[in-house]
């Protein structure tokens, strides 16, 4: 046991020396070769160590020909060792510092890609992870980063990742919202659910979740008996999506919950533990 613990000790102690010894505390080296240094830590993928280097040589010489320089690629720094925190506030200082200069095209588009990827964590990486389940804040705030991007320098470099990250953004989004919808459903909170459907026909339209809003409508408005407002996107659906899953092939609607079990006597009385239903979902995904 003593030998296991001299072997971690020896260990930790290696580590921890190794780390010292890579943190820039020479007070003799000169801006230029800071940033080497910084930039051999970057192509070697040890990025604290980049940003420990990057941060000094803006602290001693914020005025050198590399500050600038080094304020982006701590950015980028920040991002690609997974701090997206870290990386959006260095982003957001170099726009506020320097408004005008030559890239900061760069710092709107890597503060956008921050906020893309905020959520994603180590195992995300390796295990599917359903992003639209998640709280959309970061989505569209990547969103809102990009269209900046792209009205601000509509030519830019970045330009074109950004639009296809947009349309991926709104897809999510679009998304999200029927998940919200199905929550809404097993709450039967029917009126709540049609809306988020409507919302997304209104603000998200042409994005692979439209099928399903207008399925979520019409399901959510026949459970309110509301067949009228049913028919319209009843209507929509036929004539547009008429393979979705939620049409039979005459192009009738497919209830997933019929008023009788919506009634039951039987439901109301047991608070739903007997003659129980599962409420409806919409989630189109594998056809898209």
């Amino acid at each position: 046991m003593k030998a296991v613990v001299k072997v971690f000790t020896l260990l930790f102690i290696t580590v921890l020396v190794a780390g010292c010894a890579g943190k820039p505390d020479r007070p003799d080296l000169s801006e230029r070769e800071i940033y080497e240094t910084a930039q051999g830590y970057l192509k070697s993928k040890n990025f604290a160590l980049a940003v420990d280097n990057l941060q000094l040589l803006e602290s001693r010489y914020p005025f050198g020909p590399y500050a600038e320089q080094a304020q982006l690629e701590i950015v980028y720094a920040h991002y690609r060792r997974g701090d997206n925190d870290a990386a959006v506030a260095a982003a957001d200082r170099f726009i506020r510092l320097h408004p005008r200069h030559e890239k900061v095209d760069y710092a709107y588009y890597m503060r956008g890609l921050a906020n893309y990827t905020d959520g994603e964590g180590f195992l995300e990486r390796f295990i599917p992870t359903d992003m639209t389940q998640r709280d959309p804040g970061s989505t569209i705030q990547s969103f809102d980063d990009f269209r900046q991007l792209l009205q601000r320098f509509p030519d830019s470099e970045y330009t074109d990742d950004a639009k296809a990250r947009m349309i991926q953004l709104r897809n999510r989004l679009a998304r999200y919202e029927i998940n919200v919808a199905n929550y809404y459903f097993k709450r039967k909170a029917y009126l709540a659910a049609a809306n988020r459907g409507r919302y997304v026909i209104e603000n998200l339209p042409q994005t692979p979740a439209t099928p399903d809003a207008l399925a979520v409508m019409v399901q959510a408005y026949l459970l309110l008996g509301m067949e009228d407002l049913a028919e319209q996107p009843l209507t929509v659906l036929r004539k547009n999506f008429p393979d979705h899953p939620s049409l039979d092939k005459k192009g009738n609607f497919i209830s997933q919950v019929g008023i009788d079990q919506e009634g039951s006597v039987i439901n109301k009385a047991t608070l739903g533990l007997f003659d129980r239903y599962d409420p409806p979902k919409f989630d189109n995904r594998e056809q898209e």
